[in-house]
């Protein structure tokens, strides 16, 4: 009979506990986390002294004041039954020095508890809060599978249309929008970008999505007149502050052309094959959301392009051009024209792949400070 060796085991088990504590422990990444938590004390900090008011009246402040906003706004970030709990932690905590500065531990019969018992209180509030925090957590990766799922393939194709998309969120969820719908008549692409980031700008995004195929599965509209609907929808809320920046583009079945709008969102750059040389499809319109149906109407343009063997288009949100390396420079316009000069008339897969692998070595291990979307349409011989 075999002896187990348990100090070994012991000693394994140790060493893979300690391996599980201290994973992801890089000097840069708990540098990154200290500034951003860094951050969040000091957005709690201006909003309990008050945003509106300017430095002379901040430091006319006295400092306990100070002390007790900043204490009332994090216990008001806890529900009653924990904020009570907390409040008498820090009470014990306080008393038990208290006590025995004034040395009258002999008179307070429960003065050994007081410590422990502040010790004991906060760690199961912490707990509690770190049990909450992962339930949520779950909770946001299942809304970010489901964001995820709506969005198209990576490839797509349709008659001679080559469609390729890269998609990635700054936060779990994000708020840009990239669709590919076809019809009898022929593709339809739609990017938009929702104004925030995280869970609030993602169920507009999913919002809009829904909107998006309503309309054009109930009366194929050109590119201006969804826009027109979605602005009624958008703007049907007064009290909704959201504005929404979006591109469609409509490609006619067997047709070398598509129709075009701009509602206040990136110009789409696109490669003519004929000419080797980019253009930005510039056109006057307002963000969704932004005025009434009626001037929108008035001042937004519809536009038609030609589209031959060989050109493509690209469309993206500001997150792209936006990124910025450890330097704070941003990734631009230029770097991304200058990819599509010379790319333009490769296959969309490709080009995607050169600008996804250009961002990469441009933000280096940067992490994007807002959401990331591009796709590209390549035209190609008919088949």
């Amino acid at each position: 009979m075999g002896l187990k060796n348990e100090a070994q085991s012991a000693f394994q088990n140790t060493k893979s506990f300690y391996k599980e504590y201290v994973s992801g422990m890089t000097r840069e990444r708990m540098g990154k986390e200290f500034y951003k938590d860094t951050d969040r004390l000091k957005q709690l900090y201006s909003e309990a002294i008050g945003e509106d008011i300017d430095k002379a009246e901040e430091d006319s402040v006295p400092g306990h004041l100070k002390i007790m906003r900043l204490f009332s706004a994090l216990t008001q970030r806890l529900n009653p039954t924990r904020r009570l709990v907390f409040g008498l932690s820090v009470i014990s905590f306080v008393s038990h020095y208290l006590f025995g500065f004034l040395q009258i531990t002999g008179f307070v019969f429960f003065y050994n508890l007081l410590l422990p018992f502040a010790f004991i209180s906060m760690s199961m509030l912490l707990l509690v809060e770190l049990l909450e925090k992962s339930d949520v957590k779950r909770e946001i990766d299942l809304a970010r599978e489901i964001q995820l799922s709506l969005l198209p393939n990576t490839e797509h194709y349709r008659n001679n249309l080559e469609i390729a998309s890269f998609a990635n969120t700054a936060k779990e969820v994000g708020g840009d929008y990239v669709d590919i719908i076809e019809t009898d008549e022929g593709t339809y692409i739609v990017i938009a970008d929702v104004s925030g980031k995280g869970l609030s700008a993602a169920l507009y995004m999913v919002r809009m999505q829904a909107l998006v195929h309503l309309i054009i599965e109930k009366s194929q509209p050109s590119p201006k007149e969804l826009f027109l609907e979605l602005n009624n929808y958008v703007k049907s809320d007064i009290k909704d502050k959201t504005f929404v920046t979006a591109c469609a583009a409509f490609f006619p079945n067997g047709e070398d052309h598509f129709i075009f709008a701009r509602a206040g969102h990136n110009a789409p750059i696109l490669f003519s094959n004929e000419r080797d040389a980019t253009f930005d499809l510039r056109s006057d319109g307002f963000a969704l959301g932004m005025t009434t149906s009626a001037n929108m109407e008035h001042y937004l343009q519809e536009k038609k392009f030609h589209f031959k063997n060989g050109d493509s288009i690209l469309f993206y949100t500001d997150g792209l051009t936006e990124s910025r390396n450890k330097w704070g420079e941003e990734y631009g316009d230029e770097r991304l024209d200058g990819i599509m000069s010379v790319y333009g008339s490769l296959h969309s897969k490709s080009i995607i792949h050169k600008i996804q692998s250009s961002l990469e070595n441009f933000i280096g291990k940067e992490e994007p400070v807002d959401d990331v979307t591009f796709t590209c349409v390549h035209h190609t011989a008919n088949k």
